[in-house]
């Protein structure tokens, strides 16, 4: 049995060096059930120019618009955030949750007036980086309060990256 370490400086014991395994995530330890944190499509009147839009088309625009807020939607869970668009041609992009590395809020003056906003996910996914969205997710024109999803999403994240064992590190 080797002897225990001794610090050299107050020579009180160390102790045994921590485990690596114990610091990961049990295999057998039950996941937890992926819960819904915002379901939707983009608001049909998403800023002041659709609203202008459909002034001066006298409301024909509210098909175009309408068939344009229908033929996105959006699912952001506890574990993953998925974007299917497409009417006919249907495309489906997920981004598993822990992957995001940086979120941004934008919130313009049109955006602002009629109640919406536009989430930005950066993820560090080789599927996402190779569309031509360059690793990153736009949830536009979402009718909630984005800085409160905002919020929901990052503490969604950072638990899953924590139930996965996930370290993120800084690139310099």
């Amino acid at each position: 049995m080797p002897l225990p370490a001794i610090c050299a400086s107050c020579g009180n014991t160390l102790g045994d060096p921590p485990r690596r395994d114990s610091q990961r995530p049990s295999a057998s330890a039950p996941t937890p059930p992926e819960q819904t944190l915002f379901e939707g499509h983009p608001a049909i009147v998403g800023s002041a120019g659709d609203l202008l839009l459909l002034i001066v088309t006298l409301g024909l625009a509210w098909f175009w618009l309408a068939a344009r807020s229908r033929s996105t939607a959006y699912k952001i869970t506890t574990s993953r955030v998925v974007v299917e668009t497409g009417l006919a041609n249907k495309k489906i992009e997920q981004v598993d949750l822990y992957r995001v590395v940086d979120f941004s809020v934008l919130l313009p003056l049109g955006e602002r007036l009629v109640g919406t906003g536009t989430l930005v996910l950066e993820a560090d996914d080789r599927t996402l980086r190779e569309s031509p969205s360059k690793g990153t997710l736009r949830l536009v024109r979402i009718r909630t309060d984005v800085r409160g999803l905002y919020e929901r999403v990052r503490a969604a994240r950072d638990a899953d990256r924590t139930r996965r064992g996930v370290l993120a590190m800084d690139r310099v």
